[in-house]
């Protein structure tokens, strides 16, 4: 019979294993794309930007050499370029083809059309700044799997400590303890927030706080971070995306928290820049004095290789004497910014920075866990007594891109085990603030157990007198065809995309101009489907009537429309084939996603001779049609 430890261990082996395939997957998907597809297709795709041409430069707080890099024409084109990511540039010739330069850079921010990217030094600028027909395009990032597999190693092979502990805790094979407190209150906080506020403080090992769509889930954990600093010098935070550590960084900040940002924000602005620590560094009273050596230790490099033998000498002995100053400065600036913090905040793969090198902290929160790989999870872990994991496992799953690896369970969450396993120690945000109760009924009951309550301020809220909350358009007797986008999995629908702008013109104009206007009404269009949304923003561009609401309507995949939310929001389905064949839609999680983004109306586009084969869609279209 296999020992707990030993099944811990298995389930950890085998979640290495599939690692290991998604990596290899990832990596060989790389490859094709490289060699296969053409400028404009990557383009599309987000994973390049052609042409742009290279702009100011200079040294940051960390002595890199950086370049700001812009697209020569103003695009829309969603992509996923983000900081730490590694990039390649490349020059598109007469013939077509592709001559990559052969040095690295990394992605330090992007906003817009711009991105800042880490170059090994000025002679690059100059390359880069003579070359026609420039491009950057993403480069294959294997430093994240690097450090996974290295905290799969860690966890699997120690023996005994606190991570040897919270691995078998974690794993279920060991029952999670709690302290004795008692209750504290916060009448400002709903039962259920003040319950897992309360779980949060008496946990030892682990707590899990599932916060479903429009529940709290960051004003709770806020709070509870809040109140752990009263018990804790510093805790860390993290979170798999960028996005969502700028979040919950900004709203600790809200608090008056001392945050230290690890890692470049994806949301540029003075607010956000003020708690990175590169922002803090430049700040720091001895700052001057550090970037005048540096800037003396450059020049004086330029002029050794010039220089006479007894000169060299001289130079080296001087070198050596402003690089011990230098190394002095860095040392106590970066330890009197880690002495100020009470939160260490990054992403998951950003813990494993060598700026955190030896820290350990009492309590690590990791928000949006249930985006999370686990592999993920356990990088930051390493560095704490006990986790509290955040999120809802009914929204979007991680992104495994390898079938087999999905197959596997590479997609099931640290989260979700734990609130198998442990079922004690998960608290359920149960009033939502967000939706109308006819839009949250449904996603209540399907996903939550009928346990979601709406706030009495946002139960019957809604935009037009007598209109119905949800309705479900069927497409089917307009026999629009979905099409493919020659891609593979792409779909779009021309017929459908069409009819929703129409609906959409047609609902403003019952609401008026002025009104919508004046009160600010938003409105979001979604579909799953990335070629849906780039012909629904096409033909928002075409039609003049929108051009006064711009600002206020949104298109997006669901990915994009993650936390976020909008009065009236409108969903494409885009399927619509005879075989009743639905794709990456069978995850019903991203429609969970998609229809609770609405507040006051949400109008669902879509072929019921096709969706309803699935029981989920078809309990849709039912629970619809009977409002």
């Amino acid at each position: 019979m296999q020992g707990k430890g030993q099944v811990s261990g298995s389930d950890l082996r085998k979640q290495r294993e599939l690692l290991q395939k998604e990596y290899e997957y990832e990596k060989e998907l790389y490859r094709q794309q490289l060699e296969q597809q053409g400028i404009e297709r990557r383009i599309r795709q987000g994973m390049c930007w052609y042409p742009v041409h290279a702009g100011g430069s200079r040294y940051n707080s960390l002595n890199q050499f950086t370049a700001e890099v812009c697209r020569s024409k103003a695009d829309e084109t969603e992509h996923v370029f983000e900081y730490g990511r590694p990039v390649c540039f490349f020059r598109l010739l007469g013939d077509g083809s592709v001559r990559y330069f052969n040095f690295p850079a990394v992605v330090s921010y992007v906003r817009d059309n711009k991105m800042v990217v880490v170059l090994p030094g000025p002679h690059v600028l100059a390359e880069l700044n003579t070359t026609v027909d420039l491009g950057v395009q993403l480069y294959f990032d294997d430093t994240s799997y690097k450090v996974m597999f290295s905290a799969l190693q860690e966890v699997m092979e120690t023996t005994e400590g606190r991570l040897a502990h919270l691995r078998e805790v974690l794993s279920g094979n060991r029952p999670a303890l709690k302290r004795d407190l008692r209750p504290l209150s916060f009448p400002w906080l709903n039962p259920s927030q003040q319950d897992a506020v309360n779980q949060v403080l008496a946990v030892k090992e682990v707590a899990v706080v599932h916060g479903p769509p429009g529940t709290g889930k960051t004003t709770t954990l806020v709070e509870a971070i809040f109140e752990t600093l009263h018990r804790e010098a510093q805790v860390m935070v993290c979170a798999q995306s960028n996005t969502a550590v700028d979040w919950i960084s900004e709203k600790l900040t809200d608090r008056g928290i001392n945050v230290l940002r690890i890692g470049n924000p994806t949301r540029v602005n003075d607010k956000m820049l003020a708690f990175t620590y590169e922002r803090r560094f430049e700040a720091h009273p001895d700052y001057p004095e550090l970037w005048t050596l540096r800037k003396a230790v450059r020049e004086m490099l330029g002029r050794l290789r010039k220089g006479g033998r007894s000169e060299r000498e001289s130079m080296r002995n001087h070198l050596s004497k402003l690089n011990l100053r230098i190394q002095e400065l860095e040392i106590r600036i970066d330890a009197g910014l880690f002495a100020e913090a009470r939160v260490i905040a990054c992403t998951l793969v950003g813990s494993a920075n060598r700026l955190l090198e030896k820290k350990r902290f009492s309590s690590l929160f990791i928000d949006e866990a249930a985006q999370a790989l686990e592999a993920a999870c356990w990088i930051p872990i390493g560095r704490a007594d006990r986790v509290i994991l955040a999120g809802d496992h009914c929204q979007l799953p991680p992104t495994v891109k390898c079938p087999e690896a999905l197959r596997g369970g590479l997609g099931k969450t640290l989260l979700e085990k734990v609130a198998v396993s442990q079922p004690d120690v998960v608290s359920l945000l149960n009033i939502q603030y967000r939706m109308n109760d006819d839009i949250m009924r449904f996603s209540s009951h399907w996903f939550y157990h009928d346990e979601l309550q709406a706030a009495a301020e946002v139960h019957g809220r809604g935009i037009l007198d007598f209109d119905t909350a949800v309705c479900w358009i069927d497409t089917t007797d307009f026999e629009f065809d979905e099409k493919c986008t020659g891609e593979g999995t792409g779909r779009f629908n021309t017929g459908e995309a069409e009819l929703l702008i129409r609906q959409l013109k047609d609902y403003m104009e019952r609401i008026g101009s002025a009104r919508i206007l004046d009160e600010q009404i938003d409105f979001g269009l979604i579909s799953p489907y990335r070629a849906q949304v780039y012909y629904l923003r096409s033909l928002l561009k075409k039609d003049v009537f929108f051009r006064p609401f711009r600002h206020l309507i949104s298109v997006h995949t669901v990915d994009g429309f993650q936390g976020q939310e909008r009065d009236v929001i409108l969903i494409s389905l885009v399927r619509a084939n005879e075989q009743g064949r639905i794709g990456f839609l069978g995850d019903v999680r991203r429609m969970n996603v998609a229809m609770t983004r609405a507040r006051m109306k949400l109008l669902i586009f879509g072929d019921v001779a096709t969706l309803t084969r699935h029981p989920f869609y078809k309990a849709l279209y039912e629970y619809c049609s009977a409002l």
